[in-house]
């Protein structure tokens, strides 16, 4: 520990080994060492002894829609990782659509860093979007360093992020696999969607009919075949169906090289606590029953679901009417999404060491950062939360960071309370205050 600059010291560390009391050596924003608790600190290191809050690495979030630019009144680079950092992530991966443009060709990806670049409270990778017309673009696109493709399998609700047919999904994939990237996908079946029921109005069980589970199960296992016969790599986003999670484990078991996320607001709120007109609750895939819920968290234990992200998506005020059919449909979770799970885990069972797992280190594997994020390790980045898990707080929708304060939390008492974020051995908010901007643009670890 000659070199440190810091010290972090705690009576409760997630390590990759599990959870210990230890001392945190840190040196130029790199981990340089996890040594005993009462490891003596050289004279030239400051201290943080943090006492028995549980020093967590930084969470990272891949699946972040921060609409900026072309709908910053929608969200921002500022406002979306001032939350990101203030609920303890310390690395998002930006989706592709609603801003203006997508980033969809290497130019729109340079356009959106511009952007961000003073902007970042914590680092911010991208993700590219896989289109009908621009298999051209991927390549280039991969090169520039984004972190893989998104496609739709159904309209995405934006005109200038068209879906993939059946044909145009197989080009792209074909694409991708050459690349051996990843294509990550949101997969509901646009037929199946057409033909339920849409029964416009305020009632949450009519919009809840009309984004059937077989529209989920049915894209899922099309996407298995084509990703079995390219040996390709395919991530199903945001999973809320348990139904398919029978095929999913099958072929995980037969070698498909398939990932799956789900989201806190599928693990935490469910269809039988939504109140009719409660817009903020709307997303797509939808929030399903309790006995649904009970099966992801079984996934969840047994690996059959990977990771766990917020799929932040928010939108101004005003779009989300009373009308399930018309309304936005999008969650705001980044700044709540650690105590959102938390809150869950704890009553089920599981402890930090699972929220960590799937929130921070496997997220980190899928992006291919696990070199640098996902664990307090010798050699990552120093890239901490320090929480009070037994601490809990009423959701205020005012004192949230994203821009426009709407949230299917309100008023809900989570358990667990951020007390610091820390950026490679900086605190970068701490009780509420931030510093400036100190986030990195980050791009695929080739």
């Amino acid at each position: 520990m000659s070199d440190a600059e810091l010290v972090l010291r705690s009576t409760r560390v997630i390590t990759p080994e599990g959870t210990r009391a230890a001392s945190v050596a840190v040196a130029g924003g790199t981990i340089t060492a996890v040594l005993p608790y009462d490891a003596p600190v050289p004279q030239s290191a400051r201290l943080e002894d943090l006492g028995d809050h549980v020093l967590l690495p930084g969470l990272v979030d891949t699946h972040v829609h921060v609409n900026d630019p072309g709908r910053t009144e929608w969200e921002g680079f500022w406002t979306a990782t001032r939350a990101a950092a203030a609920g303890g992530i310390t690395t998002l991966v930006d989706m592709p659509l609603n801003s203006l443009p997508p980033t969809t060709t290497v130019a729109h990806l340079r356009t959106k860093q511009r952007v961000a670049a003073d902007k970042a409270h914590i680092d911010v990778g991208f993700w590219g979007g896989a289109l009908p017309d621009n298999v051209k673009d991927l390549r280039p696109l991969h090169e520039a360093g984004v972190f893989g493709f998104k496609a739709f399998l159904s309209p995405s609700g934006v005109d200038e992020f068209p879906h993939l047919d059946r044909d145009p999904l197989a080009r792209s994939m074909a694409e991708i696999a050459a690349l051996d990237g990843l294509l990550i996908v949101h997969a509901e079946d646009p037929h199946l969607l057409a033909s339920a029921p849409q029964q416009p109005g305020p009632r949450y069980a009519d919009f809840l009919a009309s984004r059937p589970r077989d529209a989920e199960d049915t894209a899922i296992a099309q996407l298995i075949r084509e990703a079995k016969a390219l040996h390709a790599r395919v991530h199903i986003l945001h999973l809320s169906s348990s139904d398919a999670l029978p095929m999913i484990a099958e072929a995980k078991a037969e070698g498909v090289r398939i990932t799956v996320e789900t989201c806190p607001h599928y693990l935490t709120l469910t269809a039988e606590e939504v109140p009719d007109g409660a817009s903020e609750f709307k997303c797509c895939p939808p929030i399903r029953e309790s006995a649904n819920q009970d099966l992801l968290w079984q996934a969840l234990a047994d690996g059959t679901i990977d990771c766990v992200v917020t799929d932040h998506s928010p939108s101004t005020a005003d779009l989300k009417t009373d009308d399930f059919a018309t309304a936005w449909g999008g969650i705001s979770g980044l700044q709540l999404s650690l105590a959102a799970v938390w809150t869950q885990a704890r009553e089920r069972g599981h402890g930090l060491e699972d929220v960590v797992r799937w929130m921070s280190t496997r997220t980190s594997e899928l992006v291919g950062l696990d070199t640098r994020k996902g664990a307090i390790a010798a050699g990552r980045d120093a890239d901490f939360a320090v929480f009070a898990p037994d601490e809990t707080f009423t959701v205020d929708p005012a004192a949230l960071q994203h821009r426009n304060h709407v949230t299917a939390y309100s008023g809900k008492t989570l358990h667990g309370v951020v007390k610091s974020t820390w950026l490679r051995g900086q605190r970068i908010v701490a009780d509420g205050e931030f510093t400036e901007p100190k986030g990195r643009l980050l791009t695929r670890q080739s």
